[in-house]
């Protein structure tokens, strides 16, 4: 056993990649706690067990006594077997882990193999199993048992039972990898998927740019006779594809996200990243879409927020807003009104304190009903002479003037 179990060793670390150095230690921990439970050691009593690194023999001591029993013999062979057992199958997990490491963000193939709380379990090749849970599923997808399946690899987590591999059919970088796969030059580069928006099992759509003039980036994309984009559809069960040229004029760039409608005018407010939208009374329906899809995708493409309506209906606010601010300015003329005619009596050049309250005393309590009265009438006030009551009448009815004039 003791040149066996070297030879052993020296495999794995070969064929797993498993130091030997920790094999060893593995080996000889394991069998430490084996003998201590045989042999009833107490705790704090001394037991060392060593693997000799040239024969492969193992010792056991107690103190200074080496244990030489039977069972010990029996126990470090049956021991170093489990050990060896689990070092593979962890090796082996290690493995699997490192390889769907390094395929996150790329499109991995396999099997439908079960279903599982809503989730669904994908045979990956026989090497492991991923989840697509059901949140990262299409909702108007099915798939049956056995049934060949493409997902985004998502994330993957190291678990207790080995690497938990979490994939996606509904993530946008799902239809950007289908893209690559089926367009040689998005693949190559030449022709840049600049934005992507998506309704799962809905709609998606897909802005493109191509640095090469002589290339057709929407063409590229959707191929002969719509072959490239089809096979696409067909993996995504039928959602709908919209194929736009990216634009750097955002107006152009709007128009493009907003197709299949045509759009008669756009208000751009590149300060708040918001367009308001003119579109015929024909072509309101077609570019909102279904429960609002186009114009919802749209906006998530562009990254700006779009209003959409008819000319009629802007014609219709933009009276409605007249109305409203010719009310406002008439609110604000009639408080200028109020406050100008009740103005303090003070506001009156040559109008003491002594005066105000002759005046107060006479009935007079603003400019309004100092430019009602006569110079007959204020004059007879004390400290009022018809010089003073024609001033102070002249005065007044220059600040309700005002009033008129507005």
């Amino acid at each position: 056993m003791n040149g066996e179990l070297l030879a052993i060793l020296d495999q794995l670390e070969r064929e797993k990649g498993i130091k030997k150095d920790v094999l060893i230690a593995a080996v000889e921990a394991a069998i430490l706690s084996a003998v201590r439970k045989v042999i009833d050691a107490k705790p704090d009593e001394e037991i060392t067990v060593e693997l000799d690194r040239q024969t492969g023999k193992i010792h056991a001591k107690r103190g200074k006594e080496e244990i030489t029993s039977g069972d010990f013999s029996r126990i470090a062979a049956s021991t170093a077997k489990q050990v060896i057992i689990q070092k593979i199958r962890e090796a082996e997990k290690e493995v699997v882990f490192s390889e769907f490491q390094a395929k996150v963000g790329e499109i991995v193939s396999g099997a439908v193999y079960r279903f599982d709380k809503g989730s669904i379990v994908v045979d990956l090749l026989g090497k492991t199993e991923g989840i697509i849970p059901r949140q990262e599923q299409s909702p108007k997808e099915e798939f049956r048992q056995g049934e060949r399946i493409k997902a985004y690899c998502l994330e993957v987590k190291k678990d207790t039972r080995g690497p938990q591999i979490i994939l996606s059919r509904t993530h946008i970088n799902f239809i950007k990898k289908l893209f690559e796969l089926e367009v040689p030059e998005i693949y190559e580069g030449i022709v840049e998927i600049r934005s992507i928006s998506r309704l799962a099992g809905e709609r998606t759509k897909i802005a493109v740019w191509s640095k090469n003039d002589k290339v057709d980036s929407v063409g590229a994309c959707v191929g002969m006779r719509g072959s490239r984009v089809k096979n696409i559809v067909t993996e995504l069960h039928g959602e709908k594809i919209d194929i736009v040229p990216w634009n750097e004029s955002i107006s152009e760039y709007i128009k493009a996200a907003l197709s299949p409608a045509e759009i008669t005018e756009i208000h751009l407010d590149k300060a708040n990243k918001k367009a308001e939208v003119i579109v015929a009374d024909d072509q309101l329906s077609l570019s909102i879409g279904k429960h609002g899809q186009n114009v919802k995708l749209a906006s998530r493409l562009v990254d700006w927020d779009l209003d959409i309506r008819t000319k009629e209906q802007v014609a219709k606010a933009q009276e409605v807003r007249k109305e409203e601010e010719a009310a406002k300015q008439e609110d604000k003329i009639k408080a200028e009104k109020e406050e100008i005619a009740t103005s303090d009596l003070s506001t009156l050049a040559g109008v003491g304190a002594k005066t105000k309250a002759a005046l107060e005393e006479a009935g007079f309590k603003n400019a309004e009903d100092i430019a009602c009265s006569d110079i007959q009438k204020l004059s007879e006030i004390k400290g009022i002479g018809k010089k003073k009551a024609a001033s102070l009448i002249e005065e007044a009815k220059k600040i309700t003037g005002k009033i008129k004039d507005k």
